[in-house]
């Protein structure tokens, strides 16, 4: 049997081919799993296009984390092409230019909440909009990038990543009862359109193969979808709260 077998997932931030979340989306539906994708606004017949580039044709629904008209309607779109969700993947992330780059001290508010309300407060949104769909239980697992430390360039997205892992933590407190878990992969850094995007980038992955006892790879999203899809699966069913390094191991050495 496929690791995923028979699973029904929503999987949000397929933009390109290079996205974390489109090689999640691969490998889910190798192991057996039926996949939905979510995109919006202009970025929508981009992943529509995309997704024909799965192994199976995947369905693309409308949903703007920030909109709550999308949000109120996920359970309706989801449910034209799945009768529930058994995992959830969110790999949604942004934050204005103005706040990253070396532009912590002059952020200003409302480009900050914006990288909160994107990157971090809209995880509780598209679990709570989800849950719905997951009566069953199931897996929500988010992407980040290790909030432990004070990046270059990353500023306040790195503080939005920070909201982000503690959010995850309330969620996993709050929807546990119900054998929903929540968890994270906690990524090194992959060269994804999202990733070039950031002023500066550059600095974050500097030398980054060469602290990694094991390597790192900054094309390769694969090790990261492949941590994503175990912990959708059932293998780790008593695993919520948690983060999961996926980065070749720089996260526990020493500078």
């Amino acid at each position: 049997m496929a690791l995923l077998d028979g699973k029904k997932l929503l999987v949000t931030g397929v933009l390109t081919d290079h996205s974390i979340a489109f090689h999640v989306a691969r490998l889910a539906q190798q192991e057996g799993a039926e996949v939905v994708l979510t995109s919006f606004g202009r970025q929508l017949r981009l992943t529509q296009a995309i997704a024909k580039r799965l192994p199976a044709p995947a369905p693309v629904i409308e949903l703007d984390v920030t909109d709550e008209g999308d949000l109120e309607a996920l359970v309706g779109r989801v449910s034209e092409h799945v009768d529930r969700l058994d995992g959830v993947v969110h790999s949604i992330g942004f934050a204005p230019q103005s706040v990253m780059g070396g532009n912590f001290l002059s952020g200003q508010w409302a480009d900050v909440a914006t990288a909160l309300e994107v990157s971090a407060f809209s995880l509780k949104s598209l679990a709570v909009a989800a849950k719905p769909l997951m009566s069953q239980g199931g897996s929500i697992v988010g992407l980040t990038f290790d909030a432990s430390f004070a990046w270059p360039v990353y500023d306040w997205m790195g503080v939005a990543k920070a909201a982000f892992e503690s959010t995850s933590r309330y969620l996993a407190r709050d929807l546990g009862p119900e054998g929903i878990r929540v968890n994270l992969v906690s990524a090194g850094p992959i060269r994804t359109t999202a990733a070039k995007s950031i002023p500066g980038f550059e600095k974050m992955e500097g030398g980054w193969p060469e602290r990694a006892p094991l390597g790192w790879d900054q094309t390769d999203p694969e090790p990261t979808a492949r941590a994503v899809a175990a912990l959708l699966s059932d293998w780790f069913p008593a695993t919520t709260g948690e983060i999961v390094h996926v980065d070749g191991g720089v996260h526990a050495m020493g500078l």
